[in-house]
């Protein structure tokens, strides 16, 4: 199994949830969030009475940060099990950490 870098896969799970978040910050921004929650509720048959909160740039700066940072934990996590269970099974030639000279 392959090796995974826990930096790049922190920064891409953590990019990953950011980005949805800052679609959601975007939807609310413009003012169709409400539509697209009310869309997503019937989908799962569930009647709520809501209200969004208006938009505040604070609020949305915090919520993608936040959501990226957990992410990132996330994506580490999963890269360090990801490592460690996979490691012991490999096939011999792939647990070889050694740079393969050109010469080889």
């Amino acid at each position: 199994m392959r090796h995974l870098s826990i930096a790049t896969t922190a920064i891409s799970v953590g990019l990953v949830l950011a980005l949805w978040h800052a679609i959601w910050v975007v939807l609310v921004a413009a003012g169709w969030a409400g539509a697209v929650l009310d869309f997503i509720l019937q989908l799962h048959f569930l009647e709520l009475t809501y209200k969004l909160a208006p938009f505040s740039p604070l609020k949305a700066v915090s919520l993608v940060s936040i959501t990226f940072s957990i992410g990132a934990l996330i994506g580490a996590a999963f890269a360090v099990v990801w490592n460690w269970l996979t490691f012991e099974n490999a096939p011999a030639w792939s647990r070889d950490t050694r740079r393969a000279s050109p010469a080889e």
